[in-house]
């Protein structure tokens, strides 16, 4: 016997209904391949890999930077003065940036020109050869020196502090006391993020300030 048509729909509905709804397994797989939150700042800390830094064959210009990726007439420096800047600066032609306000969280110092400020790669370059990046190829260099994709990679800061800084790590330079801790946390967060090695006394540094900062989720660049 023949089903009524409004039953034959209905079961043909649920049937299909059975068909596409995901399954268990599929759910949980899913989930599994979403992405996993930031770690904690103590423990990215401990699972920072120890090795011994060389700065052999270093140059500066093995990483070429300030380039202008997106085609847009900005380099990556003026990209990074624009999206930093508390009060905006006036973008000219050739990306000639006037007017314009930033603070310099190394030095809580306020700038009112763009001439007055270095961008700074937080982990610095000779920095990051020594940890891991002289076996990189020019591409991924590049891409490091003029990484944009999260705000603690690149920082606009005083043209004093970041001369002061130059390429130590935490362990021979660190910003005022008050910003340490988000110091540490960017800087782990990028070497996180680049699989680069930290050395012995490096190590000891960021546990030792890891220990009295809130145990907070690192930022982006993880």
């Amino acid at each position: 016997m023949h089903l009524p048509l409004r039953s034959a729909v209905l079961t043909a509905a649920m049937f299909t209904v059975h068909l596409t709804t995901p399954t268990l397994a599929q759910a949980e797989a899913r989930h599994v391949h979403q992405a996993a939150p930031p770690p904690l700042l103590r423990a990215a800390v401990a699972d920072l890999a120890v090795a011994t830094e060389s700065r052999e064959g270093y140059k500066r210009t093995s990483f070429r930077h300030w380039v202008d990726a997106d085609g847009d007439g900005c380099s990556a420096r003026a990209e990074v003065l624009i999206a930093e800047a508390i009060d905006p600066p006036t973008v000219g032609p050739k990306c000639a940036l006037t007017g314009g306000v930033w603070y310099s969280y190394y030095d809580d110092a306020v700038v009112d020109s763009a001439s007055g400020l270095d961008v700074d790669h937080l982990v610095p370059l000779a920095e990051a050869w020594d940890s891991g990046a002289s076996a990189w190829d020019g591409t991924k260099r590049e891409a490091y020196a003029n990484y944009l994709d999260a705000p603690e990679h690149l920082v606009a800061v005083t043209a004093r502090s970041n001369r002061q800084k130059a390429d130590k790590d935490p362990a021979e330079w660190l910003p005022i006391e008050q910003v340490r801790c988000r110091y540490i946390s960017d800087w782990v967060a990028v070497k996180r993020h680049w699989q680069l090695s930290v050395d012995a006394a490096e190590k000891a540094k960021l546990v030792e300030i890891a220990e009295g900062c809130p145990n907070a989720p690192l930022g982006r660049a993880t």
